[in-house]
């Protein structure tokens, strides 16, 4: 029989490393906030004393100024904290697009230099030397000046099809809005619950059987059949709104602006470059005896590539494309030297209005820090599933 020992009390003797561990983490956090209360309340009495306003009350006023791009309406009569939320969502709609533009277009070129073409891998190496090294604010503008300058003007504009490609912009159709549409988006949720749940399948019947079948096709037929009903379960609404050329500018339909344009591609290029090196280092960390047994077993190159080595790269590639991730979230805030109307650029206009310096950059910190706390806590976990778990 095995002897059982009662468990150890937790000692409060100065001796015990636990407690002088804690009563060592309580004397810091009780400097850290003193300093800080210090840093606050002497700021607060230096900008009082100056006859300097202090205070978020300043958000409930009317903003008196226009937002050139917004997601929906807005007029200078309404308060600032919904302009300050134009700005945040127009950050975010740069940050989440590029994220997956850069995920894309980075995996790509990553992939792109293990070919066996030669071609291919030259034209990935050079555009991963070029883009990586030019400051991200020069390709900012470089962007910027292509959409204004090189492009012709609203009279004149490239057409393909139902598109228009300008100095205004891209304009495109954009369906009338009817219940069709939000059904096909339901339906577009359910397709991408039950992709997932056939990949999971999937994954485990080829780890069982070795059979492989479809990871990439199926889920994509899957989605577009499940928003295929929902359109259907609908009404099937067909209307469409058509851009057209006015005499100065492209009417009615969608549109991007120049500005967001450039910022989204801008971010997106140069960004990628940086995940294309990850991507490949973490292939190349996986060690080669994995991609001959996976040519052992008859997996061709793609096959090889998708199902033996990306899986083991990941644990290795998740974490630095988090970094780049961050670094494209906070890279966006760029986009004030180009006009483009991001959170940064409208605290900077409600700071020349109201001269609330410390609260409008307190909203910046406060955006910024909750958007890349949120990205970190999105790969961890998905870095936390990908992990290849011990037996």
């Amino acid at each position: 029989m095995t002897q059982k020992f009662p468990p150890k009390k937790k000692s409060w003797s100065w001796r015990s490393r636990a407690f002088r561990g804690l009563i060592y983490q309580l004397i810091a956090i009780g400097l850290i906030s003193a300093v800080v209360w210090f840093l606050a309340h002497n700021t607060l009495t230096n900008m009082k004393a100056r006859g300097i306003q202090s205070g978020f009350d300043f958000l409930s006023g009317p903003a008196g100024f226009a937002i050139g791009e917004s997601l929906y309406p807005f007029d200078s009569a309404q308060p600032y904290w919904q302009a300050f939320l134009v700005g945040l969502t127009n950050t975010l709609r740069v940050a989440i697009m590029g994220i997956i533009l850069t995920t894309v277009l980075g995996t790509l070129l990553g992939l792109g230099r293990f070919s066996r073409n030669a071609l291919v891998r030259g034209i990935c190496y050079a555009y991963v030397e070029f883009f990586r090294n030019v400051p991200v604010l020069l390709q900012l503008l470089m962007w910027y000046l292509l959409f204004t300058e090189l492009l012709p003007t609203a009279a004149n504009a490239w057409t393909l099809g139902p598109l228009f490609l300008s100095k205004g912009g891209l304009s495109f159709p954009i369906p009338i809005w009817r219940m069709g549409q939000l059904w096909a988006f339901i339906g577009l949720l359910a397709g991408i619950a039950l992709a997932f749940f056939y990949r999971q399948s999937t994954q485990k019947q080829f780890e069982i059987t070795g059979q492989l079948k479809s990871m990439f096709w199926v889920p994509v037929a899957i989605c577009l059949l499940a928003s295929l009903l929902g359109w259907l379960a609908g009404g099937a609404p067909t209307a469409l709104e058509f851009p057209f050329k006015g005499k100065y500018s492209i009417q009615n339909g969608g549109s991007l602006t120049p500005e967001f344009l450039a910022v989204l591609l801008g971010l997106s290029v140069y960004t990628a470059a940086f995940v294309a090196e990850v991507v490949r280092s973490g292939i190349q960390s996986v060690a080669s005896g994995q991609g001959e047994a996976a040519a052992a077993l008859g997996l061709n190159h793609n096959q090889s590539m998708r199902l033996v080595m990306l899986p083991q790269a990941l644990r290795v590639i998740i974490p630095p494309m988090t970094n780049q991730f961050l670094n494209l979230t906070k890279n966006s805030s760029l986009a004030v030297a180009i006009g483009y109307p991001d959170v940064v650029s409208i605290a900077n206009t409600a700071l020349n209005q109201t001269g609330r310096a410390v609260e409008c950059i307190a909203i910046i910190m406060l955006v910024y820090l909750s958007t890349s706390l949120a990205t970190s806590l999105l790969m961890n976990w998905y870095n936390s599933r990908a992990a290849i778990k011990e037996r």
